[in-house]
């Protein structure tokens, strides 16, 4: 099978700035990776770049064994679930939550096509799966922060991608929310068929023990990358963020102060 992501020598330029610096990282079959980086690390750009949506000023990249330049990247889109936070803000707030989802199967801002009964049986059942059941009927404009982002994952995985990135997914949740989100993110990934994710932020105690690897990003540039519980401990961190920090590990996630 082929790598799921490959990227040599990635460089990104913009109006004489490099914003991505020889970025080399491959993700493996069955691998589920976390993209660790603060605001400004070049995460979005790198994001941008995985969906085609942006051409790197040199390197080569490969996605779902696709290399770019040898693959229309409207169809390779297909196969790649994109949840962000952009995203909730060009959503219709009175959409109903199974038409929010049963949408992903179009790729589309709102419903416009007919969808068939299998289509919002399909919906339903992701629903029960991020245990958001309970929304149908209810417009996503009454939902709250987590139960927008479960319709949003449910309506990622409606095209039955075979990527699915993350990014950022718990930004704005109440601890709470947070935790119920990423139980169900963790489920999700235990599924027979399950996509490949990837989960994006800058909070070590959201990469979850099904992230068993880990790419750090800073500055543009690949810090470090491997397996997480190698990668995230305290030397490393501490450079990383470039402040002295204390790590525990509790029920395998990194849990950072400062020192």
């Amino acid at each position: 099978m082929n790598n799921i992501i490959e990227m040599e020598r990635v460089i990104w330029e913009r109006e004489g700035k490099t914003v991505l610096s020889g970025i080399d990282w491959t993700v493996q079959p069955g691998e589920h990776w976390a993209l660790l980086g603060l605001n400004g690390s070049g995460k979005t750009t790198l994001l941008n770049m995985l969906c085609g949506y942006l051409w790197p000023t040199s390197g080569s990249i490969s996605v779902l064994g696709n290399r770019f330049g040898e693959v229309d990247l409207r169809d390779l889109r297909k196969w790649i679930g994109w949840v962000s936070s952009s995203l909730q803000e060009r959503l219709h707030g009175g959409q109903k939550g199974e038409h929010l989802v049963v949408s992903g199967k179009f790729a589309t801002i709102g419903l416009y096509e007919q969808p068939t009964a299998e289509d919002y049986e399909r919906a339903f059942k992701l629903m029960e799966r991020l245990r958001c059941a309970h929304l149908r009927g209810r417009t996503y404009q009454t939902c709250s922060q987590g139960e927008r982002q479960k319709l949003l994952i449910a309506r990622a995985l409606m095209a039955a991608p075979k990527l699915l990135i993350l990014d950022e997914a718990a930004n704005g949740l109440d601890f709470i929310s947070r935790e119920e989100l990423l139980e169900s993110i963790s489920e999700l990934a235990t599924e027979p068929d399950a996509p490949h994710m990837l989960y994006v932020t800058h909070h070590t105690e959201e990469v979850l023990p099904i992230f068993s690897r880990t790419l750090l990003l800073r500055r543009g540039a690949t810090f470090m990358q491997g397996p997480t519980e190698e990668v995230l401990n305290e030397k490393h961190l501490s450079e990383f963020f470039e402040v002295p920090v204390a790590l525990h590990w509790n029920q395998g996630r990194a849990w950072l102060s400062r020192k």
